[in-house]
């Protein structure tokens, strides 16, 4: 399998990295030599169910030791090391809450573990962050799951980590908690935060993040942005949906190019199978100039997040 990697710079301060890194269970290998580095932002992680997303999750919480390679959070190593909680905030798929505790003691037990000088005023800012004042002194067991998860991620950010690794996050959220829950990321990453969250619902990735990390049968098969990644695909044709002033004249002229395998006239206007992302964009516009066609809209049809993860998953 190749890897598709589009580089981007990283703060080393805040970083997770694995360097070829391998788990297995017992004869069963969940993943296989895998490198990489998630710095400052928003990033997903993806893959099949199967495909080693936990296994690697719960590497870098320091769960589970490395088989081979080394995990760093910091430029710490993850294995036995409670350190590196100091600046990783972790939430787990697999809901661990007493429902006997309130959220405000689920939270403020979590910031006197981590030994914060003033635990309540960190307790009351995280349940803050979450908006979850109203309801933080119920039992947790009242709570639906959305507010269950949210009561977890405030336990998660009580002592203001730098790295926040997020395991199925929107689980059972509201679609008002949802767009709140993206805010927060979204400002947590603005303020130079790392940030991996992994989901099935590649809508909730899409939406959150162009930067993705994608593991499929224990190997990375792709990392970065996934329109970039999506560019890098030279073995699938780019579609295009095209408008222009004349469709027909257009379609003759493009069916005639190198880099282009297909044209379709449809009532929307062209679609277009190219073989080379960039030598048909740049061709195109030269086309349409020298026969005085107008282009009204140029747009990439299989460049969802969608559309990458199941070409990737296919490969």
């Amino acid at each position: 399998m190749t890897t598709v990697v589009v580089d981007r710079k990283v703060n080393t301060e805040s970083t997770v990295e694995l360097t070829g890194v391998s788990h297995w269970y017992g004869n069963v290998v969940a993943v296989n030599d895998v490198t990489l580095t998630i710095g400052p932002g928003v990033t997903g992680l993806l893959g099949p169910n199967g495909a080693g997303k936990t296994t690697v999750l719960h590497m870098m919480a320091g769960f589970l030791p490395p088989s081979q390679g080394t995990v760093t959070v910091g430029g710490q190593s993850a294995w036995r090391n409670p350190d590196v909680y100091r600046d990783l905030g972790l939430v787990t798929e697999r809901e661990s809450v007493p429902g006997y505790l309130t959220a405000w003691e689920f939270v403020l037990a979590s910031a006197k573990l981590h030994g914060l000088p003033n635990p309540a005023a960190a307790a009351e800012r995280a349940i803050g962050i979450v908006e979850m004042q109203d309801a933080k002194d119920r039992r947790i067991s009242t709570y639906s799951k959305g507010m269950r998860q949210r009561s977890r991620v405030a336990a998660a950010l009580v002592h203001d980590p730098s790295v926040l690794l997020l395991d199925e996050p929107f689980n059972g959220m509201d679609p008002r908690q949802r767009m709140h829950m993206m805010d927060l990321l979204h400002r947590m990453a603005d303020e130079g935060r790392t940030i991996l969250f992994s989901s099935h619902i590649l809508e909730e990735v899409e939406q959150l993040s162009g930067t993705v990390q994608v593991i499929v049968a224990g190997r990375l098969a792709a990392s970065g942005d996934y329109r970039h990644i999506r560019r890098l695909m030279t073995n699938r044709p780019h579609v295009f949906m095209i408008q222009s002033s004349d469709n027909r004249v257009l379609a003759t002229l493009l069916m005639g190019l190198e880099s282009v395998s297909g044209v379709e006239l449809e009532p929307a206007g062209l679609q277009v199978r190219a073989n080379d992302y960039g030598t048909f964009t740049r061709t195109l516009s030269k086309v349409a100039r020298d026969k005085g066609i107008r282009l009204t809209a140029v747009l990439p049809s299989d460049e969802s997040l969608e559309n990458v993860f199941s070409y990737l998953v296919a490969s």
